[in-house]
């Protein structure tokens, strides 16, 4: 044997270390270029295969329920889409017994049945389920006189309405047209009967938001209020009041108080209202003028007439 030593010089052989060989890689599609699918795609891709090679029992009835779920998919689909889910949904729920038979109308005294049911849209189909409570009470709380409206579904077939209506409070006439109005001048609805010939008319340009002082204002002369029959407003300013025997009595426009203690005072001392006389101008405050009738005058004239011929006869006589 031979032995290799080194020599002084450090020069010698030099040691060579092993190297681990590379683990085993088996050749794959990426190797000749392919796309590899992810995970979940080649299990999907493997299921399919042994689908169509016969290696999967396929459920007897699946064909027909995939077939009906692909027809009810469309069918809703074109539901949908062309706007009739309302119409299909109200359908179906007032099939299954959800369909409107009874309304419990109450607080109507003006407002008749029918306009509310006409207002909901009720036509004997209707479904409860379908019915927004709060468009129905928008709905109805558009008739003329319904002030307050609660509107309550009751499951199955009930709906439940509850209204709170306007007070008239006078009737204002503009022009030729004659309005139900509130206190405070809000219109309610045109006059249709008589039923509310009792209530004080109201004539001329703001009337209807004059009116609410009326009460006030003439509250201490009931005697003479009661026998109003219109208040007349003029220019925008001041009444006329038109009492129920003809008489007009013309209002100042300030100090009403004061006209009207006045002629309180010569109504009850001469009985001046039922003269036959066709008004009393009461405008200004230091007088108080009174037109006659017609009949009043001429019947005044002819007495006047007649005193100046019997005065003229008795001087010619002396």
């Amino acid at each position: 044997m031979f032995a290799v030593r080194g020599g002084r010089s450090g020069k010698g052989l030099k040691s060579v270390k092993a190297r681990k060989p590379a683990p085993y890689r088996a050749p794959s599609l990426a190797d000749d270029g392919l796309m590899i699918l992810p995970r979940p795609a080649r299990r999907m891709m493997r299921f399919v295969i042994a689908l169509c090679s016969g290696k999967v029992a396929v459920p007897e009835h699946l064909g027909k329920v995939s077939f009906a779920a692909y027809v009810v998919a469309v069918a809703g689909f074109g539901i949908v889409r062309g706007g009739h889910w309302p119409d299909f949904a109200e359908a179906m729920t007032s099939t299954a017994g959800f369909a409107v038979e009874d309304v419990k109308l109450s607080g109507n005294v003006h407002t008749s049945e029918i306009d509310v049911l006409q207002s909901l849209g009720l036509d004997g189909a209707t479904s409860l389920v379908a019915i927004n409570a709060d468009d129905a009470r928008r709905k109805v709380a558009a008739l003329p006189w319904v002030e307050q409206v609660e509107v309550r579904k009751i499951y199955p077939r009930t709906i439940e309405v509850n209204i709170k209506e306007r007070e008239a409070y006078g009737i204002w006439q503009h022009g030729s047209d004659l309005s139900l109005i509130e206190k405070d001048g809000s219109i309610i609805a045109p006059l249709r009967d008589n039923k509310f010939a009792t209530l004080p008319l109201f004539v001329g340009r703001d009337a209807e938001a004059a009116a609410q002082d009326i009460a006030g204002e003439f509250a201490a002369w009931p005697k003479i209020t009661g026998r109003v029959k219109a208040y007349v407003r003029v220019a925008s300013r001041r009444w006329d009041l038109y009492l129920d025997n003809g008489v007009v009595v013309k209002l100042p426009e300030d100090d009403v108080d004061a006209a009207m203690a006045r002629l309180a005072k010569m109504d009850a001392d001469q009985q001046l209202l039922d003269r036959d006389i066709a008004a009393v101008d009461l405008r200004l405050s230091d007088r108080m003028t009174v037109q006659l009738t017609p009949e009043a005058l001429a019947r005044r004239q002819a007495a006047v007439t007649a005193r100046a011929k019997a005065l003229a006869k008795a001087e010619k006589e002396t």
